[in-house]
């Protein structure tokens, strides 16, 4: 079984949405994500980024933005996959899939944002292909939504909902299960 990591959007445009007054329910997400990432480039796995690019100029996604920058802790390397979605989902008008399987990976660890929109969309895709799927809960960045009648819904609440919902095409686990996975014997 080979293993790959997919770091799902985590963008500047994410850190400048938190620090305008939208906490993430996992604080030290990126954190998180930056240390399992770290655990894959020193044991040589591959690593696939998937970043948003917005078609609107005003999208802090868009690529002429530089909020669609990825997060310093997190950036591509010279030789790690990056594959570019216009949606939600990693595998819609991309790549991905072909990328994956050519590359022979048929267990995927995933990080990132937004753990309700893109990394949902993905993950659910990812189960749906049949690949074995690993979801890092501790490091998904989300925001709170608000309801139908207007009651906010918090932070948390969107991740439990969303790591619930994805219990059916993924295991959930936290970082340092990942980094016992990973670590040198």
């Amino acid at each position: 079984m080979t293993t790959a990591l997919l770091v799902i959007d985590l963008q500047e445009a994410m850190r400048d949405t938190r620090d305008a007054g939208n906490p993430w329910a996992n604080p030290g997400a990126v954190e998180a994500a930056a240390q399992v990432l770290a655990g894959f480039r020193a044991t040589g796995l591959a690593v696939v980024h998937v970043h948003h690019h917005g078609l609107d100029p005003a999208d802090e996604f868009h690529p002429d933005n530089p909020f669609s920058a990825a997060m310093p802790e997190v950036a591509p390397r010279p030789g790690e996959a990056v594959v570019i979605k216009h949606g939600s989902s990693g595998f819609i008008g991309t790549g991905l899939e072909a990328l994956l399987r050519e590359a022979g990976h048929d267990r995927l660890v995933v990080v990132g944002g937004e753990a309700n929109m893109c990394v949902e969309s993905t993950t659910r895709m990812v189960g749906n292909l049949g690949f074995q799927t690993l979801v890092v809960a501790d490091a998904l960045v989300n925001f709170g939504r608000l309801a139908r009648d207007g009651r906010e819904i918090s932070t948390e609440a969107v991740l439990d909902m969303t790591l619930s919902n994805l219990r059916s095409f993924a295991r959930i686990v936290e970082s340092g299960e990942v980094m016992a996975m990973v670590s040198p014997a």
